[in-house]
């Protein structure tokens, strides 16, 4: 959002006057946060009884129907105790009762959110990998439905990042940060696009391209100018990652990954380091992103990077779901199956 600037506002006054929007705009956050607390914490307690009398048999056959018309009756404008939703209540306790790894999160995500997720989870290690994503990155409840239907958990868990040694040695806390792949179908692209419309694409839809990258990255620049010698470079894409302090730079390309494009993002991360880079900054980190990738010649190029780069594809089109949970089925076998064998 723009800043407004109020013609009248006398520049002595503007320090104090910004204070006090700062100071208003924390309380009123805080505030929300913790009426949220309270309704959460109402809701699981309800669950909870309504769990227990239930299981005890206390509470027969129809008495959650009973109560939701009962509660209507007596709180005629109150919203939000229908039937189905004293069912998610009950399940969200049931869900959770004895996860104590979790229960710090479910405070901090609104009730639409865990709705979001009790529907449309199957196993333990997805939800809690939901509640932290969405709780660190400040989902909103369209941007969390978007990100399970693109299977982040299963692509995350499937296929870690393709990084040099170079950045798990200099930057080992990007690897929680950066993906093996990115969804990209907001761009809405023909499967016959140019890198000239996956680039235009991009910066069309920054908003959404920051939030696929994750919570902050920061955008500087679009072809960005470097000089070397006589010559004039331009980077696709640059970015600076306060969590890492450091620019980060993505070059794409519409093809699949071949080892002559990391010779060049090299060469993008030697300027900026010598000619960009601030002396409180971290080395910058670089992001190819191609089309597709085959994982072997990925790992064969970047085993002599001497670079923090890494090498990603995106995907034009939500992946297969079903596809990919069968394949962490598979996985979560082949692991149990380690784990057994003396």
């Amino acid at each position: 959002m723009s800043k407004i600037i109020d013609p009248l506002l006398q520049e002595p006054e503007e320090a104090g006057f910004s204070e006090i929007v700062r100071m208003i705009g924390t309380t009123r956050q805080r505030a929300m946060q913790a009426v949220n607390t309270t309704l959460i914490d109402l809701y699981w307690k309800i669950g909870e009884m309504i769990s227990r009398r239930v299981a005890s048999a206390e509470w027969g056959e129809g008495a959650v129907d009973r109560l939701a018309r009962y509660i209507a009756l007596q709180e005629p404008g109150i919203r939000g105790f229908s039937r189905p939703n004293l069912f998610r209540m009950k399940l969200f306790y049931e869900t959770y009762q004895e996860n104590e790894i979790v229960s710090a999160l479910l405070r901090q995500l609104p009730w639409t959110h865990h709705v979001i997720i009790l529907g449309q989870t199957k196993r333990p290690e997805d939800r809690e990998f939901y509640l932290r994503m969405a709780t660190q990155e400040s989902w909103s409840s369209r941007q969390l439905e978007r990100q399970i239907r693109a299977a982040l958990f299963e692509r995350t868990v499937l296929a870690p990042p393709k990084v040099s040694a170079v950045m798990r040695q200099t930057h080992p806390e990007a690897l929680s940060i950066f993906r093996d792949s990115y969804a990209l179908e907001f761009l809405e692209l023909c499967q016959t696009h140019t890198e000239e419309d996956l680039h235009r694409g991009l910066l069309k839809s920054l908003r959404e391209f920051l939030i696929e990258l994750g919570r902050d990255f920061c955008f500087i620049g679009s072809e960005v100018p470097l000089q070397v010698g006589n010559r004039d470079f331009a980077l696709d894409l640059l970015f600076f990652h306060r969590g890492l302090n450091c620019l980060v730079a993505i070059e794409l390309k519409v093809g699949r990954f071949e080892p002559e494009y990391l010779g060049k993002l090299n060469f993008y991360l030697e300027t900026l380091d010598r000619d960009v880079r601030k002396p409180h900054e971290r080395p910058t980190l670089g992001l190819l992103l191609c089309a597709s990738k085959d994982d072997e010649v990925v790992e064969y190029a970047l085993s002599r990077s001497l670079s923090p780069a890494m090498i990603a594809e995106y995907q034009t089109q939500l992946p297969d779901k079903r596809m990919l949970a069968a394949r962490l089925r598979e996985f979560y076998m082949q692991q149990a199956g380690e784990a057994e064998t003396p």
